[in-house]
């Protein structure tokens, strides 16, 4: 029995309370090693940064389920897909093929269109596959892979990977079976190892390597230790560029301009694309502003995560895309930095709201900050002349900067909301 791309089946793992459990998982991709064959699986109604390579041994054959082909509906001419022709259509294509005989016409020859070059994603077999791009209110470059001025420096021989920033807004169109695969197997920033759980397009040359070594101050990503050292030697950076416009002990805020450092924000949604699932890729830094949370020792600012917002956002987002480093997660950051994203939507007079839809981690940080503040305004509440005390939604909202609709979901989820129709209160 053949285990073939596209089949289920229950495959043995170990869950967080150390127990061997059997999920549902499918297999995404198969491979050899030395003559023996190991798979890709991802478990079914979970995360995908669980999914990871697993060996026969792991596999219950018994309870196997093949992927089911896909009938072709026949058609009047035999082949699927085409339309029945008509006269209209005839009489159409004869004059349309009329036409271009006489303009392509051997006395006159026509010059071929000039190609124009596309960003490509790598797959690991070699082959390639075009990008698939959701642009919001915003015309996308085509074939913009940056200026070279913004290029990876090409002295250590590794080519520059598509240029993209994103969102947290899911765009399920890019979902196939190339960025469903980890690519990159670890990396190594400053003193931190670190296991990517997604897909980043990182170029193809470096997917094979058991490391990927990055700058932790400029993010440039290298091939071996030995060209990060040679490259360390050659980095004057120590701290994020940009402004820091924020310090407070050894935590410290860059805001960092997409336009103005490209290649820093480049390299740094490339890094964050290691972590984030529901990140719609862009090709273009310019229209956003990135806020580079740090922690200060004695030889630096080390990235501890970040936050990217846009410049103007119609939607009044302000928070595009958000992120707290592994090594650094369960330890408050994450809070700290959604609380600083709506002291800037303060200093700005509005209301604001992350991009949606979120993802699981991203919506328990929001859901905690929202209930944490929302409930510290409700018990500061004071009666007058003996009175129930009281507050409105859009009061709470103007305190808090916190968007009506969050404000409403939160205390829905928290059950402090109820509704009466008219003469039942």
């Amino acid at each position: 029995m053949e285990v073939i791309e596209g089949c289920r089946l229950p495959v043995l793992r170990r869950n967080q309370e150390n127990e061997d459990e059997w999920p549902l998982a499918e297999i995404l991709s198969v491979k050899d090693i030395s003559g023996r064959k190991v798979f890709y699986v991802h478990y079914i109604d979970f995360n995908k940064r669980l999914d990871e390579w697993v060996t026969p041994e792991r596999l219950d054959l018994k309870k196997i389920q093949f992927p089911k082909k896909e009938a072709k509906t026949p058609t009047k001419n035999g082949l699927p897909g085409s339309r029945p022709s008509s006269p209209e259509r005839d009489l159409k294509r004869k004059l349309e093929a009329v036409s271009l005989t006489t303009q392509c016409s051997p006395a006159t020859p026509v010059a071929p269109a000039p190609e124009i070059p596309t960003p490509v994603f790598a797959q690991q077999n070699g082959s390639v596959r075009r990008p698939v791009s959701v642009v919001t209110g915003r015309k996308r470059k085509a074939g913009c892979l940056g200026t070279d001025e913004d290029s990876q420096d090409s002295s250590d021989g590794i080519p520059s990977a598509p240029r993209m920033t994103g969102s947290l807004v899911s765009d399920r169109s890019h979902d196939d079976i190339v960025t469903r695969m980890k690519n990159i197997e670890c990396i190594e920033l400053g003193r931190h190892r670190l296991k990517p759980w997604y897909f980043s397009p990182y170029p193809q040359e470096l997917t094979s390597l058991p490391v990927l070594y990055l700058c932790e101050f400029c993010l440039k990503y290298l091939k071996s230790l030995k060209c990060l050292q040679r490259h360390l030697t050659k980095c004057n950076l120590r701290h994020p560029p940009g402004n820091e416009i924020y310090r407070k002990g050894t935590i410290s805020f860059f805001e960092i301009d997409g336009r103005k450092n490209k290649n820093y924000s480049q390299n740094l949604c490339l890094l964050a694309k290691c972590f984030l699932d529901h990140k719609t890729l862009y090709y273009d830094t310019d229209p956003f502003l990135f806020y580079v949370m740090t922690e200060y020792d004695c030889k630096g600012f080390h990235i501890v995560g970040y936050f990217s917002k846009e410049k103007e956002s119609t939607e009044d987002y302000n928070v595009a895309c958000i992120l707290t480093l592994p090594p650094y997660q369960r330890r408050g950051y994450g809070k700290l930095l959604i609380e600083f994203s709506y002291e800037l939507s303060k200093v700005e007079g509005k209301t604001g709201t992350p991009e949606k839809p979120l993802s699981d981690l991203g919506l328990l940080s929001y859901r905690s900050y929202w209930s944490q503040t929302i409930l510290e305004i409700l018990m500061e509440l004071k009666s007058e002349n003996g009175e129930r005390p009281q507050i409105t939604i859009n009061e709470i909202s103007e305190l808090t900067s916190i968007k009506k609709e969050d404000v409403i979901s939160t205390l829905q989820y928290l059950n402090l909301i109820n509704y009466y129709k008219v003469g039942q209160c």
